[in-house]
């Protein structure tokens, strides 16, 4: 926060004075230090955040020594590296087009982070990589986006609600651009769909705004005209949720359109049946009611019924 507020102030009052000033920071990025590289890109990534960058023609030299603080021994340097970079969009979102590949590249990386045992640089790179995604090309998000909805999947049933939320949030940004891959997605919107129909019952509230946006997002791509109604109607977020009829009225629509998905719908519910949130515990097995209750003659025959009766 120091650095926020010293940044647009010396953004707002500093401009002629701002490349010198960055001129004798960059060294301090390679100090043996923690606390001098932290603070210096502490303060890099905030000054990002201003246009004022982009004006000084300092923007790429930033930005290149952001992308090389990836690599960091500190965790915390890695974090906000990142952190700078997603600010792009705010500064200079024009920017964001230029150097996408590039951009993109950064956050992937940052996802797959070897060494974030608590999942912080994973989450900056998932906040800053929404930010970037309304900016950058179709071309350039294209190759990595089956990638990134694989890895951001687990952290939907994280422990930490940040994570919860900033995954889920992501996963509704990348539907924008799955029509060209649209059976690929496809396959990963039903691997989710069980479990961002369940965390509308999440205990936090940021969580539930956050799969609604997702669900809202994907009813489109889902080629069920009912379910993508349903998710538009429903799901706004101003509205209070009946989730008992909603689930009803979702469970026929996917059962008239993909009475096949059956026992996949069925198998993934039956995990939630351990969670950890009471409420989606109980949200489970009334999913799985609908989905029998609705299912045809024909389809019933997929069901498992000893598995189902011991609950595992």
């Amino acid at each position: 926060t120091h650095a926020a507020s010293l940044c647009s102030a010396m953004a707002r009052h500093a401009g002629p004075r701002l490349p010198l000033i960055v001129k004798n920071l960059i060294p301090t990025l390679s100090s043996v230090f923690d606390s001098q590289r932290i603070t210096t890109t502490a303060f890099f990534a905030e000054l990002l955040n201003s246009n004022v960058v982009n004006d000084l023609i300092l923007l790429e030299t930033m930005m290149d020594n952001m992308t090389g603080r990836q690599k960091d021994t500190c965790m915390l340097v890695r974090m906000l590296a990142l952190r700078g970079l997603g600010n792009i969009a705010s500064g200079s979102p024009e920017k964001v087009r230029k150097h996408g590949a590039k951009l993109l590249a950064s956050m992937v990386n940052g996802m797959d982070d070897k060494d974030d045992p608590h999942n912080l640089v994973a989450l900056e790179a998932m906040s800053s990589l929404s930010k970037l995604l309304d900016h950058v090309e179709e071309r350039d998000i294209q190759s990595m986006l089956l990638h990134i909805a694989i890895r951001i999947r687990p952290f939907f049933d994280s422990e930490q609600p940040d994570l919860r939320q900033s995954s889920i949030v992501l996963f509704g940004n990348l539907t924008k651009f799955s029509e060209g891959n649209c059976e690929v997605f496809f396959e990963q919107i039903l691997n989710g769909l069980v479990t961002l129909l369940l965390h509308l019952q999440d205990p936090k509230p940021e969580v539930v705004k956050a799969c609604k946006f997702a669900l809202r997002m994907c009813g489109p791509n889902m080629g069920c005209e009912g379910l993508c109604d349903m998710f538009l109607n429903h799901l706004r977020e101003d509205r209070s949720l009946h989730y008992g009829e909603f689930m009803n009225n979702v469970c026929k629509h996917l059962m008239q359109s993909y009475p096949e998905m059956l026992n996949r719908l069925i198998l993934t519910n039956l995990f939630y049946f351990k969670s950890n949130w009471v409420d989606i515990r109980a949200a489970a097995p009334m999913f799985i009611g609908f989905l029998v209750l609705h299912v045809d003659e024909e389809h019933c025959q997929q069901v498992d019924l000893d598995q189902l009766i011991s609950g595992e």
